[in-house]
């Protein structure tokens, strides 16, 4: 220690602290350096998060007429909750409804008739078959009498020829005539043969054919609701005509709604039916929604092209994943988005 001009001793301090400063900064910059490399090898090191994002699917059914005519009422609105049965749309188309009461008055014929078959000829129809052979038969006789008659007088030369043959030849009808009486009366005796009850009843079972299709297509005039859903989509308006098979309207089955995803094959590992996956919902909060996998893909429906180091570059599949929720949840729709850190996804 200096002694100064007073006799005062001189301090040293400042002059200890300023030669320590530079080996503070080379501490604080060693720090910072570690600190460094210590985050690049975290950064590193550290596992990139693979989200998956799927979609809220839901049943839906598209609902067309089998048959054409304009469009009478439409009884359902756009987003009503409608019960299964409930009818939606009603067709107009009076032309089916006019085929349909020709269809049921022919099967009413087609039935008379075989009534009419199994019944057999009437008691009434007998008897006339009956007289009708004694009318031949006593034309026979009288044929028979006025044809020896005649013959005599051939032979005496006292008739003509001409007589002669117009004579036999009403008597061969005669006989004819007589023939068929006793048949048609066997036939009215004995009733119809078993063809014609075969083609009795073919008749009929035609006729409730046509009776039956007719009225499975008056039965589509009115469109009814397949399950308990609610209206999405009416693409058609009052009045306006259409044809068989053009969809009237839209369905949605909100208690029958699952997330689809579509997985490369590479991400399949250890997923089967059964397996569970936490999911994210953005439209509900980012709600956190438990899903159960119940359908995997069969078959991979088209590529995800990915290169690989190992083996070269190769197309991986793309299988459709179906993953339902394991209960229900409250404002879930179809059409919202769902994403999940697949990494992390086993609940």
């Amino acid at each position: 220690m200096s002694e100064g001009t007073a006799g005062r001793p001189i301090a040293e301090t400042p002059m200890i602290q300023r030669t320590r400063r530079p080996g503070a900064t080379v501490l604080i910059v060693g720090i910072l350096f570690v600190a460094m490399i210590g985050l690049s090898i975290w950064y590193l090191s550290r596992r990139e998060p693979l989200v998956i994002q799927g979609e809220v699917q839901s049943r839906t059914f598209d609902l067309a007429a089998r048959v054409d005519g304009r469009i009478g009422e439409i009884i359902a609105s756009r987003s009503q909750d409608v019960p299964r049965g409930a009818p939606l749309i009603r067709i107009d188309n009076p032309e089916l409804l006019a085929k349909e009461r020709q269809s049921e008055a022919a099967l009413r014929v087609a039935e008379a008739e075989l009534a009419r078959v199994r019944a057999g000829f009437r008691a009434e129809t007998i008897a006339v078959r009956k007289a009708e052979i004694d009318r031949a038969n006593a034309d026979l006789t009288l044929a028979q009498k006025t044809f020896s008659r005649t013959r005599q007088l051939v032979t005496l030369h006292d008739a003509p020829q001409s007589q002669f043959d117009r004579d036999s030849a009403a008597l061969t009808l005669a006989e004819r005539t007589l023939e068929q009486a006793r048949f048609a009366y066997n036939e009215a005796v004995a009733g119809f043969t078993r063809e014609d009850l075969n083609i009795a009843l073919a008749k009929v079972e035609s006729a409730k054919a046509d009776v039956e299709t007719l009225k499975a297509l008056v039965d589509q005039i009115v469109i009814v609701a397949p399950a308990d859903s609610q209206v999405f989509r009416i693409p058609v308006e009052d009045g306006e005509f259409v044809l068989p098979g053009v969809p009237l309207i839209s369905l949605v089955d909100l208690g029958d709604m699952w997330v689809q995803f579509d997985l490369r094959e590479d991400l399949l590992r250890d997923l089967k039916p059964g397996s569970k996956i936490n999911v994210r919902v953005p439209a509900l909060g980012d709600r956190m929604v438990g899903l159960e996998v119940r359908v995997i893909g069969a078959k991979g429906e088209y590529t995800g092209w990915r290169a690989t180091r190992a083996s070269g570059d190769f197309d991986l599949r793309t299988f459709e994943i179906r993953a339902y929720p394991t209960q229900p949840v409250e404002g879930l729709r179809p059409g919202m988005s769902v994403y999940t850190d697949w990494g992390e996804r086993r609940s």
